[in-house]
């Protein structure tokens, strides 16, 4: 049977256990993907210089327990930033960067994720956003050539955390292969901290979003707020992402001893998810 949209699970959210454990708690919370992380961390860093011995074996375990991994979460360019006005920290994201897409071209993963800023861990500056502007347009092309979507995430500061703002930068890009996967909790404090509508933001998005996170947040606050406890309007921004042409969700939310599960997550969402479909029967193909 056709699905009508993709549910993934992000790999914090889940204990640090083997691929196999992980693949199995996420397949059978319900998920049908996972996303894989690529953070600050050198544990996690050393996945993108793993072998295609490894790579293959990884495959195979997706393969044997029908658990892919299909979008990649390349969070060490926050701290390996982009544009950061030292070389050898930019040249350094830019290296994590490009194998990232090719590990997901290896892998199978759609989608790369990067994070929506020129450089966090200092002042932005012409200087930065320049930098930022030529290595993106140099990882748009390797980007390209492999076949792999790349997609900005929202972020939570100035340079990038609205959907409006994310449009202005892959339209300066001009690349069909950069496109945005807004975070929506951070959208939301972003508008809630201008005054504006985060389901208006997300709307002007239609045609240029890969994916949606689903991420509870509280102003001011961006990590691990349990879901139901924040201000995001889920529903709201589902239906808007669907009517907008996304039909590709990761819940986002970090696994804590005693905390949310996976399981309870998923049907939550799933719920939402089968009511957008159901609110917006497409029309059926004609042979």
């Amino acid at each position: 049977m056709k699905k009508a949209y993709s549910l993934g699970l992000y790999e914090k959210a889940m204990p640090d256990v083997s691929w196999k454990e992980k693949l199995q708690i996420a397949k059978e919370a319900g998920y049908d993907f996972v996303e894989i992380s690529i953070d600050a961390t050198e544990a996690r860093i050393s996945r993108v210089y793993s072998t295609k011995q490894e790579r293959r074996e990884l495959v195979n375990l997706c393969f044997d327990l029908d658990m892919p991994i299909r979008t990649l979460n390349a969070s060490a360019l926050t701290k390996y930033s982009l544009g950061n006005p030292d070389p050898a920290v930019c040249a350094r994201g830019m290296e994590i960067a490009e194998r990232s897409i090719e590990l997901a071209a290896d892998l199978g993963v759609r989608i790369v994720m990067l994070p929506g800023y020129d450089v966090y861990y200092g002042p932005h500056t012409e200087e930065t956003e320049q930098r930022f502007v030529k290595n993106i347009r140099a990882l748009t092309q390797t980007a390209a050539c492999a076949g792999v979507q790349l997609g900005f995430e929202t972020m939570e500061n100035e340079f990038m955390n609205t959907v409006e703002k994310g449009l202005r930068w892959v339209q300066r890009v001009g690349s069909n292969y950069l496109k945005l996967y807004p975070d929506i909790g951070n959208v939301t404090n972003a508008c809630v901290r201008y005054g504006t509508d985060p389901i208006a933001d997300l709307r002007l998005g239609r045609g240029q979003m890969t994916s949606l996170h689903l991420k509870e947040t509280l102003p001011g606050r961006f990590r691990e707020v349990p879901y139901g406890q924040g201000h995001v309007d889920f529903p709201a921004a589902i239906a808007a992402a669907w009517d907008c042409g996304v039909r590709r969700f990761v819940t986002e939310f970090w696994y804590r001893p005693g905390g949310e599960t996976p399981e309870g997550v998923c049907r939550r969402f799933r719920a939402l998810l089968d009511e957008a479909a159901r609110a917006n029967q497409e029309e059926k193909t004609i042979c």
